[in-house]
């Protein structure tokens, strides 16, 4: 991997970013209203925003940011554009790296974002730091990027890679433990969460939701996600082809 690369191919992609408002605004702006949207609904409901708000302020996000990334990537694709990248001295790792980091540098920015809304406007109050809630939506957000930047090799349209969404992304918020905790499932769900990363990612924002401080739960949780990242990004590497048949 050659570091020059990677950052060029890094300052590409936000370049596109900034001329693109519609995904900036589906980045910044989707996540802080459904989220404005969830304490308005539950508004009527002393606490129950607070126990639900942390969560989501991962869970959005990375659900934004696996839907534009994997579109992203797939018309690099479908473009031609990844086709001619690889005739330069450009390679896998470099491409999936800048476009990690890109998308990892946009990702801080919703987190940011997010959490000012949720714990200023919005009121979110929780027992732990609110700084590593921070951190949790971060990598919440890159995971979606990680998941987006792996997944998008196997779709041949916008259209299949949005499927994705339900086949990879709704079964696991079904499993992490948002609506029924993960130790009371069947003995086989039970086992499918375990190797989830969302279930990680929820666990970590529910601890820190209702436990003072960062407990040591929390840091292996984070570096659960970390690990997953990394192994999406990798296996994203070894799938990625230059254009799409």
């Amino acid at each position: 991997m050659n570091l020059a690369v990677l950052l060029a191919t890094s300052g590409r992609v936000l370049r596109q970013l900034r001329h693109d408002p519609r995904t900036v605004a589906l980045l910044l702006v989707v996540p802080v209203g459904l989220t404005g949207l969830l304490a308005w609904i539950l508004s009527g409901n002393p606490g129950a925003f607070d126990r639900w708000g942390a969560v989501l302020v991962g869970i959005f996000p990375l659900m934004v940011m696996f839907l534009v990334t994997s579109v992203a990537t797939l018309r690099e694709r479908t473009g031609g554009t990844l086709e001619r990248l690889m005739t330069m001295p450009l390679g896998k790792g470099d491409f999936l790296g800048g476009y990690a980091l890109a998308f990892g540098a946009a990702a801080t920015v919703q987190a940011l974002v997010v959490s000012v809304f949720t714990f200023g406007l919005f009121g979110l109050d929780v027992a732990g730091a609110r700084w590593a809630v921070l951190v949790v939506a971060v990598l919440d957000a890159v995971l979606g990027t990680a998941l987006g930047l792996s997944l998008s090799a196997f779709a041949r349209t916008e259209f299949q890679a949005v499927q994705f969404f339900p086949a990879v992304l709704l079964p696991q918020l079904l499993l992490c433990g948002l609506i029924a905790p993960r130790s009371t499932l069947p003995g086989p769900l039970e086992a499918v969460s375990a190797v989830l990363p969302l279930s990680y990612a929820v666990d970590a924002m529910q601890r820190l939701t209702v436990e003072p401080g960062v407990s040591a739960a929390v840091w292996r949780d984070l570096a659960v996600l970390v690990a997953f990242i990394v192994g999406l990004l990798a296996f994203g590497a070894t799938t990625l082809r230059r254009r799409t048949p």
